[in-house]
């Protein structure tokens, strides 16, 4: 008979963002522990609701395997002393291996003796090992803990029951005052306890008792039924993945159910109405063939369809209550134009050890024009990159914005475009928020790109200046998120920025327009460069680029974000090249030597002694000329084509002459050389194939 487990946690609700990572941290723990005790199985599937994680594992083997090993101890000369008798540590080193002194036998290894004894261990039934699981369900780490009673135990939520069954057998074992058994629970209003007799008939007893313990099979049932309502109205229905994963760990019983509002609320903007139903009441969204929102919406209920009426009255109580409010907000913000709202954030806070509102957007205007001074912004697009740097925030400061955080830059652009700014400055508004996530989108306009960048800028900047730099896990401002921001709009802009020149820049115009903060912006530069770099690691992180590559890029001398990876997908497209090995041994040799110099000199040709020194320095002095305006691509086609020269140069020079001059001379041609190899990157961290 093949043998089953079922292992089940019982909680109180959980909160429904945690149901799925956690369930799916119980099967990856379970699965490591029984392989780190040698149990074999076949697969492991796994369920999970708001109230329960659970795993079934199937096909474990019925025991450990037995071992047979050699284990080595000390060295021989360490357990035997002078007289030939076993020392305490050849006697301790036998008894901690389950043997005696009778047992241990010498065996060279590299020309020393040393002792060995051979270990048989017999393996445990699973039953046994199974037990070990107390230990991998309180070592799960939550986002949240909590404690309940007078336990010392934190988990995410309090513990209600547990099911440990193998087969037909009880897997006993306790965690505080709970014991295992094979009863489990049902759902809260409409089911009972349910005996699980076999690990196998889970998910049918559970059923019985309204628990859907499939977290796929429960998601697929409410995606058939919002279907079917959307069907027979002949509505469409945007299931949103997040919205619907979210729904999915609210309910074990899940019953969608069509509802509405009165239409006039559709005066209010769409997104005020979506976030209105999605995000505050887990409502999918109505449309109608065209794509226009109805004034309707699908829940679903966790439970069945009695008394059904009732549910969908209620929830539309509570919608037509938060619109009520929406359509207040919306009315009221209109009354006020946008000098008003803009003169309010001068009362507003960016941080109290940094600035107002206000005062950020001055200093975001002037690094908004530094960037479009660098990028070569066309005039015309010029006044409204001011006119936008110089609002864009006003919304914060809205009836609707306060009510609906989530809708800053959303509510911007509809009362930007309500009160007659052009359609360009109101897109900015909305896009300078972008990317609100990781991968989230980014900003289409360029004006829009310019802002978001700016913001994000000023913000690493005067948060690094004012010490509140992140470290570890702590990082309460989002400055990484800020930072990886800036770093894929310049990479998707294809702007070139030296963040050196940049930064530098951007304060010397502050100080000049006399809206600087009161802090040292320049003392941290450095940091903020390296903070903006590695999460250009981080990006080139997830294009797949080797880690190698990326060392090399991250670690040379340019502190041009888009050079930086430009320069990564050079080395990656030619790292196959057959004659990619040769050109970098030959690149990364001149750099080795060129650390060496100590006193750089102007390089004075009088001092060449043989062909190959010119042949370097015309090479070296034409590149010179050149490399401010080159590609990654074309700088490493010229490094390549330097390559023959270089190690003709090596064959028919000594660099570490013994005449002062001489070898100062070459040493300095070779820096120079060294400085633009550097701009590709510290070709030291490369790992080339044979």
């Amino acid at each position: 008979m093949a043998n089953n487990f079922l292992l089940e946690i019982g909680l109180e609700d959980m909160p429904a963002h945690v149901v799925t990572p956690s369930v799916e941290q119980l099967k990856k723990r379970v699965a490591t522990y029984l392989k780190d005790q040698r149990i074999t199985f076949a697969n492991i599937e796994m369920f999970a609701t708001p109230r329960r994680l659970a795993v079934i594992v199937k096909d474990l083997a019925d025991k450990q395997p037995d071992i047979d090993e050699e284990v080595k101890g000390p060295a021989k000369k360490i357990a035997l002393d002078a007289d030939g008798n076993w020392t305490k540590a050849a006697i301790g080193f036998s008894k901690g291996q389950g043997a005696s002194v009778d047992d241990i036998v010498f065996k060279e290894l590299k020309g020393v003796d040393y002792v060995y004894v051979q270990k048989h261990i017999q393996g445990q039934p699973v039953q046994e090992v199974l037990a070990g699981l107390k230990d991998v369900i309180t070592a799960m780490t939550f986002p949240t803990l909590m404690k309940w009673g007078a336990n010392s135990l934190n988990y995410i939520r309090p513990i209600k029951w547990l099911v440990a069954l193998y087969n037909e057998e009880v897997i006993p074992f306790s965690i505080l005052d709970i014991t295992t058994d094979k009863v489990s629970e049902g759902h809260r209003f409409l089911g009972h306890e349910a005996v699980i007799n076999t690990p196998l008939e889970y998910e049918e007893k559970l059923t019985e008792q309204f628990v859907i313990a499939s977290l796929s099979k429960r998601k697929q049932m409410i995606k058939d039924q919002i279907a079917a309502i959307a069907q027979n109205n002949n509505w469409q229905v945007h299931i949103d993945p997040e919205l619907l994963e979210e729904v999915t760990n609210l309910v074990e019983w899940p019953t969608a159910f069509a509802g509405g509002f009165d239409p006039k609320y559709l005066v209010i903007p769409d997104e005020v109405l979506i976030t209105s139903m999605r995000d505050h009441q887990r409502f999918f969204y109505v449309q109608d063939s065209e794509g226009k929102l109805l004034p309707n919406f699908i829940s679903v209920r966790n439970g069945n369809d009695h008394m059904i009426n009732n549910v969908i009255a209620g929830n539309e109580k509570v919608l037509t209550a938060r619109l009520e409010d929406a359509m207040f907000f919306f009315e009221e913000d209109q009354k006020v134009n946008v000098a008003d709202y803009v003169e309010r954030l001068k009362k507003v806070s960016f941080h109290d050890k940094i600035s107002t509102m206000y005062e950020k957007m001055q200093r975001v205007g002037v690094i908004a024009n530094h960037i479009a001074n660098a990028i070569s912004l066309p005039d015309a697009a010029r006044a409204d990159l001011t006119r936008a740097s110089e609002i864009y925030k006003f919304d914060l400061v809205s009836g609707m914005v306060g009510e609906f955080a989530e809708l800053q830059g959303v509510m911007g652009e509809k009362y930007a475009l309500l009160q007659g700014e052009n359609s360009a400055v109101a897109t900015a508004i909305r896009e300078h928020y972008m990317p609100i996530s990781a991968n989230g989108e980014l900003p289409t306009s360029t004006i829009g790109a310019i802002l978001a960048v700016a913001d994000k800028l000023d913000s690493v900047m005067t948060f690094f200046a004012a010490g509140m730099i992140p470290s570890g896990s702590n990082d309460p401002y989002a400055l990484r998120r800020q930072a990886s921001g800036i770093v894929r709009i310049i990479t998707d802009q294809d702007w070139s920025l030296n963040l050196n020149d940049v930064l530098v820049g951007v304060e010397k115009e502050e100080q000049a327009a006399g809206v600087a903060p009161a802090i040292d912006l320049a003392s941290q530069n450095e940091a903020v460069i390296d903070f903006i770099k590695d999460r250009v690691r981080q990006y080139l992180g997830d294009l797949k680029v080797r880690y190698d590559i990326t060392d090399a890029v991250i670690n040379g001398l340019e502190n041009n974000i888009l050079f930086i990876v430009k320069s990564a997908q050079v080395l990656t497209n030619h790292k196959d090249d057959a004659d990619f090995k040769n050109v970098v041994e030959s690149l990364t040799r001149v750099l080795r030597i060129a650390d060496k110099a100590e006193s750089l000199v102007t390089v004075d040709p009088a001092l060449f002694e043989n062909e190959s020194e010119t042949k370097l320095y015309e090479a070296v002095s034409e590149l010179t000329k050149t490399i401010a305006g080159l590609t990654a691509d074309q700088l490493y086609t010229k490094l390549v084509a330097i390559s023959p020269i270089i190690s003709e140069y090596f064959d028919a020079t000594m660099v570490m002459a013994k005449d002062e001059a001489i070898k100062n001379n070459r040493l300095s041609q070779l820096h120079e050389l060294a400085q633009m190899i550097y701009h590709l990157g510290d070709l030291n961290q490369l790992v080339v194939k044979s």
